[in-house]
């Protein structure tokens, strides 16, 4: 069952995200109207060291009003590429540069409502260049072992659900049956 989007028209927009109205044709020949939000695409990064252990930030967010741990990452400036975008926004967050990127996942994270597409990349090496230019983001940045991540998940201390993928995915390619009781 496909829905079509007949048209479609910018209510409001700034240089972050726009507000859409699309009319949208149901399989039964019923139309309705379907806000939207646009987005650009976000980068999202972190670095696993040898010891297993993943870069996390502690950070609160006023719109939920929670705290939790989350990756580094923003949006993806005009014309940069993404894996660019994730680098430097690791860097502007946590003082460390990555080495090396590697492609994790890209996810859609509410595709009902928005297209934004989180672009999540990981490195397995890094150097701490100083302090975070950035720090405001976030109340702390740790080292966290990746043995620790899925019962973090299960807690709920990863609320965003594309940094609970990726620290997930994280986990199983770096500790994989290792990981398992």
């Amino acid at each position: 069952m496909q829905w079509t989007k007949q048209s479609e028209q910018t209510v409001y927009s700034n240089r972050w995200f726009s507000v859409n109205l699309a009319d949208v044709a149901l399989p039964d020949g019923r139309h309705l109207d379907h806000f939207l939000i646009r987005l650009r695409p976000v980068a999202v990064a972190t670095v696993v060291n040898e010891a297993n252990e993943v870069l996390l930030l502690w950070r609160h967010r006023f719109i939920t009003d929670s705290w939790g741990w989350e990756l580094a990452a923003g949006v993806v400036e005009d014309g940069e590429d993404i894996a660019v975008a994730a680098a430097r926004e690791l860097e502007e967050e946590t003082g460390w540069r990555p080495g090396p990127l590697h492609h994790l996942m890209s996810v859609e994270p509410s595709n009902g409502l928005t297209d934004a597409r989180h672009h999540i990349y990981w490195a397995d090496e890094g150097a701490y260049v100083g302090h975070p230019v950035d720090d405001f983001e976030s109340d702390r940045r740790e080292w966290v072992s990746l043995k620790l991540v899925p019962d973090m998940v299960a807690r709920g201390e990863v609320p965003a659900a594309n940094m609970a993928a990726a620290l997930l995915l994280l986990h199983h390619l770096r500790l994989g049956q290792d990981a398992k009781p």
